[in-house]
C-alpha cells in the first residue's frame, strides 16, 4: 500500500505575499529534503547527484552521467534502507535515477583587441602589392583598425 508522505514546513513569515510564501516554504522542504537524500548516498558518487523529488514512495534523483546512474541503481538498495530510517522517507520503496549532464559553464566574453601598429602597417603595406581591388579595399580598411580606436 502507497502512502503519499509529506515534508512539513511552517511559513510564518508574514513579511512576504502569500503566495511567495508558499514557494519559500516548498523551496526550504526541498532543500531540507535534499540534504537527507544526498547524506543517505554514498560520499563518492553524492558530488554528481541531486535529488529531484519524493511522491507516493517514488524517489527521484538525477546523475550527471551514466555511470554514476548505473553506480547508484546498483546501490539503490542500501539508499533507500538509509533513507527508510527518516520519519519522511520511511515509505520509500522505489529509486529512479535520471540522467542530466551538468549545465556548461558559461563562455567567457571575448573582447577584440585592437591591431597593433605594426601589424597595421603590415596590411597596408600588402594591400599595396595586391592587384585583387576588393581584396585590397578589405586590407586597407582593417589596416586602419589600430589600438589608438580610429576606425
Amino acid at each position: 500500500m502507497k502512502r503519499k508522505t509529506q515534508l512539513t514546513l511552517d511559513p510564518s513569515d508574514s513579511r512576504h505575499e502569500p503566495n511567495l510564501r508558499r514557494l519559500l516554504a516548498h523551496a526550504e522542504i526541498h532543500r531540507k529534503a535534499e540534504r537527507v537524500v544526498l547524506d543517505a548516498i554514498p560520499a563518492n558518487l553524492r558530488g554528481h547527484c541531486r535529488f529531484l523529488s519524493y511522491h507516493d514512495g517514488d524517489l527521484a534523483v538525477s546523475a550527471d552521467g551514466s555511470v554514476v546512474a548505473s553506480q547508484v541503481r546498483l546501490r539503490q538498495r542500501e539508499i533507500l534502507a538509509e533513507l527508510r530510517k527518516e520519519p519522511d522517507f520511511q515509505y520509500a520503496w522505489r529509486l529512479k535515477v535520471k540522467v542530466a549532464p551538468p549545465r556548461p559553464k558559461e563562455q567567457p566574453v571575448v573582447t577584440k583587441e585592437p591591431l597593433s601598429e605594426e601589424n597595421a602597417r603590415l596590411l597596408e603595406e600588402e594591400a599595396g602589392h595586391t592587384k585583387d581591388e576588393g581584396l585590397r579595399e578589405v586590407l586597407e580598411k582593417l589596416s586602419r583598425h589600430v589600438k589608438d580606436g580610429k576606425d
